[in-house]
């Protein structure tokens, strides 16, 4: 008895390994076409049927041998006509040379399971029905072949209970097999509609961070638009300018959209105190309209770096307008922006005295969608975390609630050769 549960025991694994693979396979490998797919999948098939007559073990139990027959259901299952004749020609042949059954009886056989297959598309059963149609039939043909062909000459009750055994083990075993291969089709198809709603999640989350970064811009634009006059060719031909360098601003986190998965970082030579003195510059006129007590502290000299001019100011200005917007209406706003090189390092510096934040605040400052603004999407902050990162630099928040807010931005001075993510 050990020794026929043993047979059995690998019969199931000869059918299961396979498939196993496969579904590993289908659920690591990415861009699987359905036609790669159905390949693959006639392949565990063919890999099943050669493990189970390559190291078939049915003369030390009868009743294995109804097994062989679980890899040809599967593909009918599966609906792999063309796979299925293959199938039933090997086994066919299996049968008629090593088990010596009749051909004419095995062709009638796997012919009528192919007839039944036929109907049973056209009528689109149901998996459980095609199951219990398959093994009914297996049962008749399994009968003739133990009564008229292995035991013809054993008592009827001797061969009811071989055939009664065998197709409960074959329904048994069939099923069981059915629900792993089931269950792990399952999972693969769970995993991939994880990957969907990960990348829709991606998508949202740019698509949130692409509308709150192009309102800086936007605010820049209009406020000078709303101060243009053209009867004033000074005011025109500072203002021009700067609305001209936001749309292209702009147009760079437009295309931060249509490469929603990955924050891009252009890296060239620029100056850097040169970018901060811009920045502030342009900002002026936002600083008086609020009434703020602003000063800029930048050497009158030049330090070249290498980094993303575009994303570096993006950083800068949303800071600027963070602050802005932690102004406290009981009291003015003073504010300083400082910039040096300190060794390898270039330190920037922004402080203000608003409203301040609470420990609690600072431990989120770098997670998306954490805000405390009442109309604020809590992207700003991360994206310049993550802008800052690409440039293999540090950006640190010091607060007070109350006091007010220090941030500090450590940028690493590295040569155009280094690499940047």
């Amino acid at each position: 008895m050990l020794t026929c549960l043993e047979v059995l025991l690998e019969n199931i694994i000869f059918i299961l390994f396979p498939f196993l693979v496969y579904l590993l396979f289908s659920a690591y490998q990415k861009n699987l076409s359905k036609k790669e797919d159905s390949l693959f999948c006639s392949l565990a098939l063919f890999t099943s049927l050669y493990l189970l007559l390559r190291f078939q073990n049915g003369n030390l139990c009868t009743s294995a041998n109804v097994l062989l027959d679980i890899p040809l259901l599967i593909g009918y299952l599966k609906g792999k006509k063309k796979t299925c004749l293959i199938l039933s020609f090997v086994l066919g042949g299996f049968k008629i040379q090593a088990l010596k059954y009749p051909m004419l009886f095995i062709l009638l056989e796997y012919l009528t399971y192919y007839v039944v297959y036929a109907f049973v598309v056209k009528k689109r059963l149901m998996l459980s029905g095609v199951i219990d149609i398959f093994v009914l039939l297996k049962s008749f043909f399994y009968s003739m072949t133990v009564f008229f062909f292995v035991y013809p000459k054993e008592p009827f009750y001797r061969n009811f209970t071989e055939v009664l055994l065998s197709m409960i083990l074959f329904y048994a075993t069939g099923y069981l097999i059915l629900y792993v291969i089931e269950k792990g089709e399952d999972i693969i198809s769970l995993n991939q509609t994880l990957k969907e709603l990960e990348k829709e999640k991606t998508l949202r989350n740019s698509l949130f961070q692409i509308t709150h970064e192009i309102k800086n811009p936007i605010a820049v634009c209009k406020g000078y638009l709303d101060m243009f006059d053209p009867s004033n060719p000074e005011k025109t031909k500072k203002y021009l300018p700067i609305v001209k360098r936001e749309i292209e601003r702009t147009l760079v986190l437009m295309d931060d959209f249509l490469d929603y998965t990955k924050i891009k970082i252009d890296p060239d030579i620029m100056d850097i105190y040169y970018l901060m003195e811009e920045t502030t510059l342009e900002l002026q006129p936002l600083f008086k309209e609020q009434k703020i007590d602003f000063q800029a502290m930048i050497p009158d000299d030049e330090l070249y770096y290498y980094g993303d001019y575009n994303r570096l100011k993006q950083v800068l200005v949303n800071l600027f307008k963070n602050a802005i917007e932690a102004k406290d209406p009981k009291r003015p706003l003073h504010m300083e922006a400082s910039i040096k090189k300190n060794g390898d390092i270039v330190e920037i510096m922004i402080r203000d005295t608003g409203r301040g934040m609470d420990e609690e605040t600072l431990s989120h400052m770098s997670e998306m969608f954490y805000t405390t603004k009442q109309h604020g999407t809590g992207l700003g902050v991360a994206l310049s975390f993550e802008i800052i990162a690409r440039h293999h630099g540090t950006m640190t928040y010091h607060s007070v609630l109350g006091e007010g807010t220090t941030v500090i931005i450590s940028l690493p001075i590295m040569n155009p050769q280094e690499k940047m993510a």
